[in-house]
Order: C-alpha cells, then sequence, then structure tokens
C-alpha cells in the first residue's frame, strides 16, 4: 500500500544527491504501490520543509520545480493510500508535529486506537489539520521530544510511543533537534534498511533504494532503527540493542523495475513469465531428485500432517486453488484453500498435524499474516510462499519457499502467479517424496515435464498476436463470463479478476458445472464467454463435458471464446475463436491456459486508455486488514 523513503546522506550534495531529490526518485520506483497523494519532508537551515500534494507525484514534483534548496542531511516521503480521510493536501503524508511543526513523520498502516490518543492530545493543546489517525503519531513524538528526561534523543522519543500505539504501523520522523538522523519503527508492516557508502535509506521495498544501493538489512518486528550517514542501528521496542540483524544482497539490479520498452509493467511482466517459471525451477531439481534448501520442516513433521491448508488472498488464493488439486493427487492428503481474511475468524480446525502453506507475492499481506500467527498459535506448521526476501510472512514461517522472478510493479499480478504456481508444485513433489506416496521414476518423470514447461510458456507469449487483436475488438465489451473445470475453474477466476481489476468491467469465473445452478441465465445474445477446455488425453468424460457446455451456451446466442490443447478438433464446431496453448499434463495446464486473459486483460484495458499498471482503488502490497 503505502510507500515510504527516508534518506540520511552527506552534508555537501551535488543536485542529483540532495535528500529530497532522492526521495523523489525512490517513491518514483514504489508508484506501483498504489497511492492517490504524495509529499516529501526535508531538513534545511535547522527547520522542517513539508511539501505534499494530492494525486500522483509528478503533482508534488510540479510544485517543487524551481525550488532553490540548501544543504541538509536527512529527509523522508511518503506516497498514501487513503484509509483515514480523503485524499487530499491536508491528509497527505508527511504530518508536522509539535507545537511549532518541529517534526515531520510519514506512517504506514492503521493505529486502532488513535480516537482516544487524538482527545488526549487536543486536551493538551495540540491542533490537528487533517483526519488522519497518522498525526497522532507526529504529535505524540513531538510531545515526548519536549520531556527534559528524553534529552532531545528522537530514538528514546520514537520508543516510549510505539508502546502506546495498537494496529499496524512503520513510521519514520524526522526532528529539528536531531538534524543528522531518520528514525523509524516497525510492527505488523514492511520495512528495509539499504546500506550505502556514506548514505544509508530506509523504505517500504527494496526498490526504494535499487538505484543506489544493492546492500540491505532486515528490520524484524517490533524493532526501531536510527539512520545516520555512516551508521545503522537497531533496537527493540523494549530498548534492548538488535545485534542479529539480517544482511542480504538484492539479487535484481534497476533495469528489472523499468519497463525496458514495453507500453506498461504488466505487459512486460506477462512476457517475462517464460524466465519466471524458469527461474523458479533452477537449482531446485538435481538429477531427477527434488531439493528444497529452504525447507527447515524436519521430514519426520511432514511425514505426520494429515491436511494442508492453503491461506491466500486475490491472485495468490486463485494459485492456492490451482495446486489443491496437483498436491492431492500426488500426495494423498486433503487441501483446503481459505481466503486469508476469513480463516482465523471461522474458528479453523487446525492442529501440530496441519501443515500451512501461506502464498503472498509481497511477504507482507496483512490478513495472511494475522492467518499465519493464528495457525502457529494452534501448532501448525507454516511454510510461506513469497517473491520478497526478508518479508514478514518469510520470516515469521517455519520455512519459505521463494519464487525468484524479480520485482513485480504493475498491481495486477502475473507473473508471480505462475511462479507460485511453480513453487507449490514443487511443494507437493516434494512431499509426495519425503512421504513415499509416488516412486522415484514417477516423480522424475514429474518434473522432467515441469522442466519442459517454461519452453511452452514462451509458445504462448509468442503467439499473442491473436489475442491482442481480439481484446481491441472487444474494447467496448460491458461483459464477459469465464468457464473451466478441474483445473481450469480457479484458472477461469483469475481470467475474470484480471479483467475485473484492470478494465473495470463485469467479469465473473464459474465452474463450468454450475452453469444449469444459475449462471446461464446470464448468458444472452452476443454474450463473450472464454472456455477453458481441459486436454482430451485426460479424462476424457471431462472433456466432453465442457465441450457440451460449449454448446449448451453457444445455443443460447453466447460468443464461445475457446482456449484449447492443440490438436484438439472437437471444440471447432462450436468454438467462434479458437485459441491453441501447447500441450502437457492436465495439472499443469493453469500455466498455460491463464496466458491469453492476462493478455486478453491487459490489451482490453490498454484500448480503453486505462492505467493497467496502477488500476483505480487498488494497491499492491494490502498491508493492512
Amino acid at each position: 500500500m503505502c510507500g515510504i523513503v527516508g534518506y540520511a546522506g552527506p552534508r555537501r550534495q551535488t543536485p542529483s544527491v540532495r535528500p529530497v531529490e532522492v526521495v523523489l526518485a525512490g517513491l518514483s520506483r514504489l508508484e506501483y504501490r498504489g497511492y492517490d497523494s504524495a509529499g516529501v519532508a526535508v531538513l534545511e537551515d535547522g527547520h522542517v520543509r513539508i511539501d505534499k500534494r494530492a494525486g500522483k507525484l509528478a503533482n508534488l514534483r510540479e510544485a517543487l520545480a524551481g525550488r532553490e534548496s540548501s544543504d541538509s542531511q536527512v529527509a523522508i516521503g511518503h506516497t498514501r493510500w487513503a484509509t483515514h480521510g480523503a485524499p487530499t493536501d491536508a491528509n497527505a503524508h508527511p504530518h508536522r508535529g509539535g507545537r511549532h511543526g518541529e517534526l515531520a513523520l510519514v506512517h504506514n498502516g492503521i493505529i486502532e486506537n488513535f480516537a482516544p490518543l487524538r482527545d488526549e492530545l487536543v486536551a493538551d493543546g495540540f491542533t490537528f489539520v487533517s483526519e488522519t489517525d497518522s498525526e497522532v503519531a507526529a504529535h505524540l513524538v513531538a510531545r515526548e521530544m519536549e520531556r527534559p528526561e528524553i534529552g532531545g534523543d528522537l530514538t528514546e522519543a520514537m520508543r516510549q510511543v510505539v508502546a502506546r500505539l495498537e494496529g499496524a504501523f512503520t513510521l519514520l520522523a524526522i526532528h529539528e533537534a536531531a538534524p543528522d538522523r531518520v528514525v523509524a519503527a516497525r510492527r505488523n508492516s514492511p520495512l528495509v534498511v539499504g546500506l550505502g557508502d556514506g548514505e544509508n535509506f530506509l523504505g517500504s521495498d527494496v526498490a526504494a533504494f535499487i538505484d543506489s544501493t544493492k546492500e540491505a538489512l532486515e528490520v524484524g518486528q517490533d524493532q526501531i532503527v536510527t539512520v545516520t550517514a555512516e551508521d545503522v542501528s537497531v533496537i527493540g521496542f523494549d530498548g534492548t540493542p538488535v545485534t542479529d540483524s539480517k544482511r542480504y544482497t538484492i539479487e535484481w539490479d534497476a533495469t528489472a523495475a523499468q519497463k525496458g520498452g514495453y507500453p506498461s509493467f504488466m505487459a512486460k511482466e506477462i512476457h517475462e513469465q517464460a524466465a519466471a517459471v524458469a527461474d523458479t525451477l533452477r537449482g531446485r531439481i538435481e538429477n531427477g531428485h527434488l531439493h528444497l534448501d529452504e525447507m527447515k520442516i524436519d521430514e519426520s513433521v511432514l511425514r505426520s500432517i494429515d491436511k494442508i491448508v492453503v491461506v491466500a488472498c486475490g491472485t495468490a488464493a486463485n494459485a492456492g486453488s490451482v495446486v489443491k488439486y496437483a498436491i492431492e493427487h500426488w500426495c494423498r492428503i486433503p487441501v483446503e484453500v481459505e481466503l486469508a481474511h476469513e480463516f482465523r475468524y471461522r474458528d479453523p480446525v487446525v492442529n501440530e498435524k496441519t501443515l500451512v502453506v501461506a502464498i503472498s507475492q509481497s511477504g507482507e499481506t496483512m490478513d495472511t499474516l494475522m492467518a499465519v500467527r493464528h495457525a502457529q498459535e494452534q501448532g501448525a506448521k507454516v511454510i510461506a510462499i513469497c517473491n520478497t526476501r526478508g518479508s514478514t510472512i518469510a520470516r515469521e514461517a517455519d520455512a519459505a519457499l521463494y519464487l525468484h522472478v524479480g520485482p513485480e510493479i504493475a498491481v495486477a499480478s502475473t507473473k508471480a502467479y505462475l511462479g507460485q504456481i511453480a513453487a507449490c508444485y514443487l511443494l507437493g513433489l516434494y512431499l509426495a517424496q519425503v512421504r513415499g506416496n509416488l516412486y522415484p521414476d514417477e516423480i522424475q518423470a514429474i518434473m522432467g515435464d515441469l522442466e519442459e514447461l517454461p519452453g511452452k510458456v514462451q509458445e504462448v507469449l509468442d503467439a499473442s498476436g491473436q489475442v491482442e487483436e481480439l481484446a481491441r475488438e472487444m474494447a467496448d465489451a460491458t461483459s464477459v463470463l469465464f468457464l473451466g473445470r478441474h483445473v481450469g475453474y480457479p484458472t477461469a477466476m483469475e481470467g475474470a479478476l484480471k479483467l475485473k481489476e484492470i478494465a473495470y468491467i463485469h467479469a465473473e469465473g464459474f465452474a463450468a458445472g454450475e452453469l444449469k445452478h444459475g449462471p446461464i441465465a446470464l448468458v444472452e445474445p452476443g454474450q463473450p464467454v472464454f472456455v477453458i477446455v481441459p486436454s482430451p488425453r485426460g479424462r476424457d468424460s471431462l472433456h466432453s463435458k465442457v465441450v457440451s457446455n460449449i454448446q449448451e451456451i453457444r445455443a443460447r446466442g453466447a460468443r464461445t471464446l475457446v482456449i484449447a490443447e492443440e490438436g484438439d478438433t472437437a471444440v471447432e464446431p462450436y468454438a467462434d475463436v479458437v485459441i491453441r496453448v501447447p500441450s502437457t499434463r492436465t495439472l499443469f495446464a493453469p500455466l498455460l491456459t491463464v496466458i491469453p486473459l492476462q493478455i486478453f486483460a491487459c490489451e482490453l484495458a490498454t484500448a480503453k486508455g486505462l492505467d493497467v499498471d496502477q488500476p483505480r482503488n487498488l494497491a499492491k502490497s494490502v498491508t493492512v486488514e
């Protein structure tokens, strides 16, 4: 959700490395997270200067254009996704704190007990100019700095305040009495440190500073970080020094966060999916044997589990629904797929024999994180499927499988979705290997087919022109339906979700068998319907039933857009359009059949003149419940 950047650098600077310019550059790399206002704060000539504007970052840059800037050492910046209060200049961050505006603070998250704290501050003479919960934190820290016993120590002032806050937050603050430092605090919200040479950075994502350094430091739960140009120190909320913070090198560079000649990040990421699947598989299959170095759960525990629960939201939940079929087939263990935001509120049956698989691209999805913690409280082991190293879910889980697909900038997920499915296939095969559900030669044959998938993904991408033309032709469509059976059902759900997210039109995915139980009432002459057809080489009854479904909807005037395997001629008499994908195992088909649906959504939204990378009302990483 919100993007946060902090910088502490040298006193003498050139125009390109002035703190405000560094922070603006970082915010521009965080625009993908979704936002509706932006602002920066800098300490210049001993005073806090704040500039902020509703709308896009371009509005803020326009306001700052031509403004003289004095030498300074620190700055903070923020892109806000509105929760408390409308997206206005006043509600934008940073917020001033103190009776004389001597502090600036930015905040990601929600402070749940802000109302009584606000009443307390008003009674103490503080004036509020925004509707936000964040301004409460700004005044609280500033008030602590007034206390003689604090001695102008911004770190200690922050520590005193976070002890009173409830909810989820990352806070960054600068103060006129501490002109060389930025102090940050983290609870249930992302924060990472960038380690530079004579300069240091803070960000909600490594993209904030990837242009300047690839060295990063993880920040743990309930920790406070103080950065200056030359030093980084970390303490716990209880004041205890933290000496075991994990340092790591970022595996991608700034070019991975650029469009690279594509019209949008989403288009680029769709076309990176062959490499994404290959990178997820790379190094984990040796001589037909599966090695998962990240698997830190003892094999005896994995042999004892009697149920798997996948917790996820949105696209990640659709990925979980796909792999449910594979894991149950290979391991003969029941798999439940739960929306993470519903999981802990329904008193789920989870115990020490339950394996919970938490899927989250960012590793910071708050609903999924809360589900993970609830599952662990019940004794379950948790495996995280994440794309972001050092993320909260990955650190708190008992084991983590990383996707290695590189940064995903577009809000609507594409390559991370394929990476999540591929990683879960590896997990399922690993469980089958450990538990002895499949013979070694069976596992080797399956993994051989899995390794062929990147090439087949590329074949689908190379033939994208047909789908792009179809999308442009249908730019005025107001409703599209999607049908599938077996693994085609969650693929239909994902196709509909993509169209809703970025094209803003009615789109629904259904299990094809449900047609006669209600959804067929939506079909009228001209209604476009995508149908994902299973391989005729699989269970014959499944293929023939889907072909019958195509006949049913076409008889009622639907325009049938059929995704079918190469060589499947049975669909041709009933399809208005046939989109071909290479043949593969039935369980692996979702990695291929979803790609035309992604391309269709991206191209249709583009034809409508919409911003496919930053769709309205959506954020890349949902870090509040």
